[in-house]
């Protein structure tokens, strides 16, 4: 069975921001974090190749996951997949409580052999909505398994390691059995310039392959370049070239781990018109090169 990483648990204060619990690594294993913020924040552009979960206790937030926002409130629980673009930032008064899971495949038993591996375990990260307005009982009940594992991990008693897993499963197959009823989702951002932004970024996702220029886009879409670049950062934490070289590089690295093609044709493949502009970004985003990236995933 795979340890946790072992971090401190305990609590950081700031002038604005309360953090009550922190442990393990957002690209790791496993990672819980508490924090309590006074002042406004917006988290910027922000993807990993773990699996979250995020609960707000208190405060509003508009979220940003892949390509639509969503109002979240007290009682919301949202699920983001692997890889998947999301942002937080403020709606009306600034102030917020909520807590962040992150976790890998690997900590769950991602093998499909793995007796704890079922299907219902993912399920809320594969439900259209991503978002659960929970109702009172549920919320109950989620917030018990929440305080439970920050019992543990501050606790440290024998085994705390494999209850938090447990309690993280239960969780899991909890929100699987909700996502089925589907009974409260939370409601779509519904600012013009929040529905523009996600039908431009849906555009990308489908077109990364093809030549793209902010001028071409803000042509297409009826909107200034400056205006289009503005409310792009705004609404997605990303520039416009950010955010595509981005989608590109996570194809790439897709195709790098999951294909024999060669690195030259992905580079093609994924809207790169040469293969040392591809290498440059792929190194700068990606934190080493394409090959040394497949022969890491292999």
């Amino acid at each position: 069975m795979h340890i946790l990483r072992k971090q401190p648990g305990t609590e950081m204060n700031t002038m604005s921001e309360t953090v009550t619990l922190h442990y393990g690594e957002e690209e790791g294993d496993f990672h819980i974090e508490h924090v309590r913020r006074t002042e406004p924040f917006a988290r910027t552009n922000h993807w990993h190749g773990t699996y979250e979960i995020y609960y707000q206790l208190s405060g509003q937030r508009a979220y940003f996951i892949k390509d639509r926002t969503f109002l979240i409130s007290p009682g919301d629980l949202v699920f983001i997949g692997k890889h998947q673009v999301h942002k937080t930032s403020d709606v009306g008064l600034p102030g917020h409580e909520r807590v962040v899971i992150n976790f890998s495949d690997r900590f769950i038993g991602g093998d499909r052999e793995h007796p704890l591996s079922h299907p219902a375990m993912l399920a809320a990260f594969q439900s259209p909505s991503r978002v659960f307005s929970l109702k009172l009982p549920d919320q109950i009940f989620v917030q018990n398994i929440l305080q439970k594992m920050a019992k543990e991990i501050k606790e440290r008693a024998t085994g705390y390691e494999i209850y938090v897993k447990l309690l993280l499963l239960e969780l899991l197959l909890f929100s699987g059995r909700y996502s089925e009823r589907a009974e409260t989702t939370a409601i779509e951002h519904q600012s013009p310039v929040h529905k523009k932004i996600s039908e431009i970024v849906r555009h990308i996702n489908a077109n990364y392959q093809e030549p793209m220029t902010l001028t071409g886009l803000s042509e297409q879409f009826f909107m200034s370049p400056y205006y289009l670049s503005r409310a792009f950062k705004e609404v997605t934490g990303f520039t416009f070239v950010e955010y595509v070289n981005t989608t590109r590089i996570r194809e790439a690295q897709r195709l790098l781990k999951e294909s024999n093609k060669k690195i030259i044709e992905i580079a093609e493949l994924t809207g790169f018109e040469n293969i040392a502009h591809f290498g440059r970004t792929f190194k700068k985003l990606a934190r080493m090169t394409p090959l040394e990236y497949r022969k890491g995933e292999r």
